[in-house]
């Protein structure tokens, strides 16, 4: 795994060959919560992973940026990094967010989108509840709520049988900036249904997931998005909770797997029958 950084400061790793996929991580987290889908994707794509503004080793965000910005973070990655054929987006929580934002604002970056546990169209009593841990933020830091936050995250078993790698995303959390976390937390909260009345345009395959278990990302809102995506289906996995990518990778890898292939054939055969077409 290759990392380095871009000279605005954004922080990367580069891995694999073929067709590009890109990995954002949600709030209070960064690039290194996706080595699960580094092991099983990158000999097949070749995969890249960074961290939002705020987070890791990339830069803080201004205290006026909005989620755009952090879109257009990633749109100077990918020119840094002359990519210029479209490519898979994957988003998972704030980063579903942010995927939804760049797709809106580059639609012709996009081939195909991946919008993992994420949020979408909160009740008033879900937004609320969220605008009350950034209050606890503001007060004490961003381990405020961190036990909570991994109990709503992990499975009992799994937090029993990795405790070494639980206590890992618990420190990376409070070691967090405060003023990083708490403007993205803010942002989390506030920007779920960011462009809705634009995404009925957004014509690219997307794929909807969360697990079933999930109760800050439901099957509802998962649901309730899609419906918003001309182009979009939903998958729910059964008996699997927020963090299904790091607790689930092999998992959350082929049902990646299965979604990039379906999309493939779709192409080869539209490819196909627009030959046969201009033969005829």
């Amino acid at each position: 795994m290759e990392s380095m950084k871009l000279v605005d400061g954004t922080s990367y790793f580069s891995c694999g060959d073929g067709e590009t996929v890109i990995f954002i991580h949600g709030v209070g987290l960064d690039k290194s919560m996706w080595g699960g889908q580094v092991a099983g994707l990158a000999k097949q794509y070749h995969i890249i992973g960074y961290d939002m503004l705020g987070h890791g080793d990339s830069p803080e965000p201004q205290s006026r940026d909005t989620i755009e910005a952090y879109a257009e973070q990633l749109e100077r990655l990918i020119k840094g990094l002359k990519i210029d054929k479209p490519i898979t987006v994957v988003g998972f929580s704030m980063g579903g967010l942010v995927a939804r934002a760049f797709a809106l604002k580059y639609p012709h970056r996009v081939a195909r989108l991946v919008i993992l546990n994420s949020v979408f169209n909160r009740t008033e009593q879900q937004r609320r509840n969220v605008l009350l841990r950034c209050k606890d933020v503001e007060k004490f830091g961003p381990g405020a709520n961190v036990n909570a936050a991994i109990e709503r995250w992990f499975s009992q078993e799994y937090r029993g049988a990795n405790p070494a790698q639980i206590d890992a995303f618990t420190q990376r959390i409070i070691t967090n900036s405060k003023n990083g976390y708490l403007h993205t937390y803010k942002l989390f909260g506030e920007s779920d249904n960011h462009g809705v009345s634009k995404l009925n345009g957004l014509d690219v395959p997307t794929l909807v997931a969360t697990g079933e278990l999930d109760i800050g990302s439901t099957p509802e809102m998962a649901h309730g998005l899609a419906l918003h995506l001309p182009n979009a289906k939903v998958i729910v996995l059964e008996q699997q909770r927020h963090m299904m990518p790091v607790e689930s990778p092999q998992i959350v890898n082929g049902m990646l797997l299965r979604f990039f292939e379906e999309q493939k054939l779709k192409n080869q055969t539209k490819e196909t029958l627009q030959e046969f077409a201009n033969g005829a």
